[in-house]
């Protein structure tokens, strides 16, 4: 048998995916792109539903103030969604709801310097007593002494807390984004070194995949199993020159288990089951349609004036600092599936920049959370091939249309989440295969690299499973001193993969055996982040003067960054 050659064996590095349709400056037909971006606004609902279904009970909210706040948090979406695309790093991602800030935003909920807090109108008792009607949660529930209850939502104070916290918080990207100060730090961020972090941004998020499918096993698994069959096995059945089946597999797969789902519903399948089994499994669980308005439209301050805490500032700085650092995991994956350049230094805080005025604008509409990039967006470029920045900015015009009128807004907001941790099991799987993609600008060949990936990637994986787990158990953080916003600062930063392997990755990567180790790091010398460096050995030296050009990259960019 003979022997392969080595080029006959081995594939270059390559940063220009194959199979790619559409570039970002490239754009499918307005009747195509139209059916994209209702689709990209489609899996946006998942975690736009599920957050405030988290925290609105909590705060002792209802049905109607769980929709209220649904439709506030996707109309500023769809906002936030329009600015980064049109003026932040201009890259096809939607901004959308974060996890990340659910620990701090928790933490305020149950602040006890918040748990009488005086109403600002006086009742009488039945012995016309006068008397205040003290609050413990950020929604008035209906009292017991005849009162009517109230026609418009009263804001109390820990609401009007953490929104006050994610204002002030904001100014951290804000400040970091415009000054440059993130542009200099990615300068240290090299291809090995962000090998953990974007992987992480996908793997990490596991707990919202096949955990969750598994509570309604009967909807999520034909879910999956149906979408990995339009998008990957009958790809390549087209209509009119057009491969249908792969590029709307989401949108179909959705109809048609939505459809199933809502038969078993009717049917009474779940009429006896145990409520976690409802809550999980029918589509009529959320309460979303018959609590949402016609017509209502989000404005600045509508639950009040915030007020503002330093401690609880302090707390949400941590949440705003992940946000950062996910979002930049989530840009640098967003560039390689659109077939643009990664983001320069100067792109990527200029995109950090708007994603803080992003956070301003969450805190003083009240969207109940912050926002960072969606990362289950980002797996749909790939999973559709379409990488067009116009079919992003659509699916934002879908957001504000579809928050305004509430109803129909809710009508697609009631598709069981089950389904979509069903899609996030394929979406997220990608996010985290493009960051492990970037090993091929490094010498894998070496211990250092080895050590570094390796351990990063475990401890990235293995600190945020011990915090998670401790909390569930103890019902805390480990972090647990009478300084609420140091517990805060612990909790949030070290409960998030990426973060946890940025601070790995990247201290390791900038102190273990630097000097001579550039080629292997994947590092190309001249100005940018170490990403930017690493591709750009062929590109023409009039853009890049100081980039050496030995680095055999096969590449053909469509767009580059500006």
């Amino acid at each position: 048998m003979s022997e392969f050659k080595p080029e006959e064996i081995t594939h270059p590095p390559m940063d220009q995916l194959q199979g790619l349709e559409y570039c970002i400056d490239s754009n499918p037909s307005w009747g195509e792109a139209i059916a994209l971006g209702f689709q990209h606004y489609i899996l946006s609902l998942g975690t736009a539903v599920m957050i405030p279904t988290l925290l609105v009970p909590l705060m002792g909210g209802s049905d109607g103030d769980k929709v209220r706040v649904f439709q506030t948090l996707l109309f500023v979406s769809g906002i936030n969604t329009l600015l980064q695309t049109l003026f932040g790093t201009r890259l096809p991602t939607v901004i959308g709801a974060s996890f990340t800030f659910v620990v701090p935003i928790v933490s305020i909920i149950h602040d006890s310097s918040l748990a009488r807090i005086p109403d600002d109108h006086e009742v009488s008792d039945e012995n016309n007593n006068s008397t205040f009607c003290y609050r413990l949660h950020r929604f008035v529930p209906h009292n017991s002494m005849n009162t009517p209850p109230p026609t418009i939502i009263e804001v109390s104070s820990n609401y009007e807390g953490h929104t006050g916290a994610l204002i002030v918080s904001s100014s951290i990207q804000i400040i970091l984004g415009y000054s440059q100060l993130w542009g200099i730090c990615s300068r240290f961020f090299s291809p090995l070194g962000m090998v953990p972090v974007v992987a992480l941004v996908g793997f990490g998020l596991f707990e919202r995949g096949f955990p969750v499918v598994g509570r309604c096993v009967e909807i999520g698994l034909p879910m999956l199993i149906l979408f990995v069959a339009l998008s990957q096995y009958l790809k390549h059945i087209h209509a009119r020159h057009l491969p249908i089946l792969e590029r709307f597999s989401l949108i179909i797969s959705i109809t048609v288990i939505w459809a199933y789902a809502h038969i078993l519903t009717a049917s009474g399948a779940y009429k006896h089951s145990s409520v976690h089994t409802q809550i999980n499994c029918r589509t009529d669980s959320a309460h979303l349609i018959s609590s949402a308005p016609w017509i209502k439209i989000p404005y600045p301050l509508q639950w009040g004036a915030p007020t503002f805490d330093a401690g609880h500032s302090f707390g949400m700085m941590a949440a705003v600092f992940v946000s950062l650092i996910e979002s930049t995991g989530a840009y640098k994956a967003a560039a390689r599936l659109s077939s643009a350049t990664p983001p320069p230094a100067h792109v990527l805080s200029r995109g950090i920049g708007w994603q803080g005025i992003g956070i301003l604008l969450d805190g003083l509409f009240g969207t109940g959370t912050g926002s960072t990039v969606s990362v289950e967006n980002v797996g749909l470029l790939g999973s559709t091939k379409v990488g067009s920045r116009r079919v992003v900015q659509i699916s934002a015009g879908f957001m504000i249309f579809f928050s305004i009128l509430g109803k129909f807004g809710a009508l697609f907001a009631s598709i069981p989440f089950t389904i979509f941790a069903a899609v996030y099991c394929v979406l997220f799987g990608i996010v985290a295969a493009v960051g492990l993609s970037f090993l091929q600008f490094t010498n894998m060949n070496s211990m250092r690299n080895l050590f570094i990936t390796g351990v990063s990637l475990f401890l990235g994986l293995s600190i945020p499973e011990y915090f998670f787990r401790y909390t569930m158990s103890a019902q805390h953080g480990p972090a647990h001193t009478r300084a609420g916003w140091f517990n805060d600062y612990i909790n949030t930063i070290f409960s998030s993969p990426p973060t946890v392997a940025l601070i790995t990755a990247v201290f390791l990567d900038n102190t273990l055996d630097v000097k001579d180790a550039a080629r292997d790091r994947g590092c190309r010398g001249g100005s940018g982040s170490g990403l930017s460096r690493a591709i750009a050995g062929t590109r023409s030296s009039t853009l890049y003067p100081s980039t050496s050009t030995d680095f055999s990259l096969h590449l053909e960019f469509k767009f580059i960054l500006v």
